[in-house]
């Protein structure tokens, strides 16, 4: 004899819900800071790169106490592959990853 279990669940959409997602528009995002998983500051956000309707990656712009300053000299920014975001809420954080060949700025 096979018995089934019968599983319900009551979802319940209160606006908690959708203040607890805080979803972003795009343009919410340009100008926050960067900082790598290890607090270290990056840079700013200054556009996205969209492809087919989706996020491809991230420009971020060098700054004067960034950590991107130190390692590009003078170059503008670098592009961010988005896969390398971990977060973006207040700022948003990136792999120290992010830049091939990066290493421990001695400051």
């Amino acid at each position: 004899m096979t018995s089934v279990l019968t599983v319900s669940f009551n979802i319940v959409r209160s606006p908690l819900i959708y203040k607890m997602l805080k979803i972003k528009k795009i343009s919410d995002v340009y100008n926050l800071s960067v900082f790598t998983e290890n607090g270290e500051y990056f840079g700013d956000i200054e556009e996205a790169i969209i492809t087919l309707g989706r996020v491809f990656g991230w420009r971020v712009k060098s700054t004067k106490n960034s950590v991107l300053n130190k390692l590009l000299g003078s170059a503008r920014g670098v592009i961010i592959p988005h896969q390398m975001v971990r977060s973006i809420g207040d700022v948003v954080i990136i792999n120290k990853t992010a830049l091939p060949n990066y290493e421990e700025v001695e400051g």
